[in-house]
């Protein structure tokens, strides 16, 4: 009976399932057993979780990176930066630019002006007539006005106007004639020279449009000027005075005009301006001063 009550029988070995006893401290103790498990290999396209992957990330050869953190966060995140909607943005720098092939032309900002507004706008509207004939040749007006101002500029010096009325009608119109002429071909030189040192400070303007503008302006500009000098005579000091603002106003439109049609900022385009001015002063002067 004592050896029943001392849990001394027959059968005195400890359940199955019965855990271990700690071994006190100090003691290494033996892991418990662990049954043996069978690992099924899981089907393709498919994982055990988060204990597969790691068992996936322990098996990787040495010298790779390990990810840090739930691998299954950094898998959602590079699932949500590239999914429809929200790719991510990437740019590959080209180191030659657009150097490589032929630059288009700019698209034409608006069609082309009839005369009337053209010539009206040079006046009223220059900064948008420019900017809209920037793309446009202006071949008809130009010449034109400018024949017809040489043919009127040659009374408006005093010397050039008496001998022109004391000589014979044969001789005075060839000469008038001459004179128109010239006028037009140094408004052509004139322009080319001011369209190639703004391309030369980097300007990207077509040379049509550039000279024939330029052209207009240096017409338009001096038309108040001769209209004085043939009643009062380019001696006058008011046809003086009006020379000189005349003259200013064309350096304002020359500054403008270059800088609409070249995209040039006012210094720049000053700056190709500087020769037509010159020539256009000592011509004023020659005839005022």
């Amino acid at each position: 009976m004592a050896g029943f009550r001392n849990g001394r029988g027959r059968d005195n070995r400890p359940p199955q399932h019965q855990q271990p006893q700690q071994a006190p401290y100090g003691y290494n103790a033996a892991p418990p057993p662990y049954p043996q498990q069978q690992w099924q290999q899981p089907p393709q396209g498919q994982s055990y979780g988060h204990q597969g992957q790691q068992g996936q990330r322990q098996q990787q050869p040495y010298g790779e990176p390990e990810y840090f953190g739930d691998p299954q966060q950094h898998q959602q995140q590079y699932s949500a930066a590239n999914s429809p909607g929200h790719t991510q943005m990437f740019s590959v720098d080209d180191p030659y630019g657009q150097a490589a092939g032929p630059q288009a032309p700019p698209a034409p900002v608006g069609p082309r002006l009839p005369w009337k507004p053209l010539l009206g706008g040079i006046v009223l509207r220059p900064a948008d007539t420019f900017l809209r004939m920037r793309d446009h040749a202006v071949w008809g007006p130009a010449l034109i006005v400018t024949f017809l101002y040489g043919l009127l500029a040659i009374f408006g010096f005093d010397k050039a106007r008496d001998e022109a009325i004391n000589a014979t009608l044969s001789t005075a119109i060839p000469y008038v004639l001459m004179t128109a002429t010239g006028f037009v071909v140094g408004g052509l030189i004139l322009g080319a020279v001011t369209h190639t040192l703004a391309r030369q400070l980097g300007g990207d303007g077509a040379w049509q449009p550039t000279v024939g503008l330029s052209m207009l302006i240096m017409s338009i500009t001096d038309a108040p000027r001769l209209v004085l000098a043939l009643f009062l005579g380019g001696e006058n000091g008011l046809v003086q005075v009006v020379g000189w603002l005349t003259w200013l106003a064309a350096g304002a439109l020359f500054t403008l005009m270059v800088s609409r049609s070249h995209d040039l900022p006012w210094p720049k385009a000053l700056g190709a301006s500087a020769i037509q001015l010159i020539a256009l002063l000592s011509l004023i002067k020659l005839g005022t001063l």
